[in-house]
């Protein structure tokens, strides 16, 4: 599913023109953006939740050459499925 999906998606069901239709979309995921950029999690209700972790500096392994490095420390995002979601995607 593409933006472009979302906003064919939104002129159907509510009739807002293509442009208005993607612009309403991007103006979502501008918001959601900004709040994770924001250090917030963001959850949408009966879909699931983006959430921010922070990792911190570990040694990692080079796995071809098996040399040690550093790993920075950084933050993450994980998307964790409601259960409502992960109900329909197992029920088809």
């Amino acid at each position: 599913m593409t933006r472009a999906d979302l906003a064919e998606t939104i002129n159907r069901k509510m009739g807002l023109s293509r442009a208005e239709s993607l612009d309403l979309v991007e103006q979502v995921l501008d918001k959601m953006s900004q709040a994770l950029i924001q250090g917030e999690n963001v959850k949408i209700s009966g879909f699931g939740s983006f959430v921010l972790r922070d990792k911190k500096e570990r040694i990692g392994r080079n796995p071809k050459t098996g040399v040690e490095v550093p790993i920075t420390p950084r933050r993450v995002m994980t998307f964790r499925a409601s259960q409502l979601l992960k109900d329909r995607v197992a029920n088809g």
